[in-house]
């Protein structure tokens, strides 16, 4: 009970902190993006705010045995950058540069029910499900191979 209460508290301040910084707010990302044109340098701002806020947890992280509210830490291991990772990328910034949003502040705004949101949200889905669908086939056509 103390984990879903702490991890209700901590979404939702995630989510109050982006919608306070305008990061739910699809213009504004634009505006940060368009560099030559109506510059919004204020998300760089948050962004480096929340930078700041977070690395010493980070480094916190490190030197404790466990986490606070779960059994173990659960790191990323991966460190290789390859075709998935770039090609992913390329595409998770396009869709971001294009609506202005990326999935966290796409969950905010999709809570306020703003249209954008909810066919940002919708689509990121069907996308997800099907980068999955995609995945397991070609698992199994190379399991099928060897």
């Amino acid at each position: 009970m103390q984990r879903t209460i702490a991890g209700f508290l901590a979404g939702l301040l995630f989510g109050v902190g982006l919608v306070i910084s305008g990061m739910s707010n699809p213009l504004k990302v634009q505006n940060f993006l368009d560099v030559f044109g109506n510059w919004d340098p204020s998300l760089a701002f948050v962004m480096g705010g929340a930078i700041l806020v977070a690395l010493p947890f980070f480094r916190l992280a490190r030197s404790l045995p466990r986490p606070f509210m779960a059994d173990d830490f659960r790191m990323p291991t991966f460190q290789q950058i390859d075709k998935r990772l770039v090609f992913g990328s390329a595409i998770f910034g396009a869709g971001w540069g294009l609506i202005g949003l990326c999935p966290g502040p796409a969950l905010v705004s999709f809570s306020l029910l703003t249209p954008e949101a909810i066919v940002f949200v919708v689509c990121m889905t069907i996308g997800m499900l099907l980068a999955r669908f995609v995945a397991d086939m070609a698992m199994r056509r190379a399991l099928k191979e060897s």
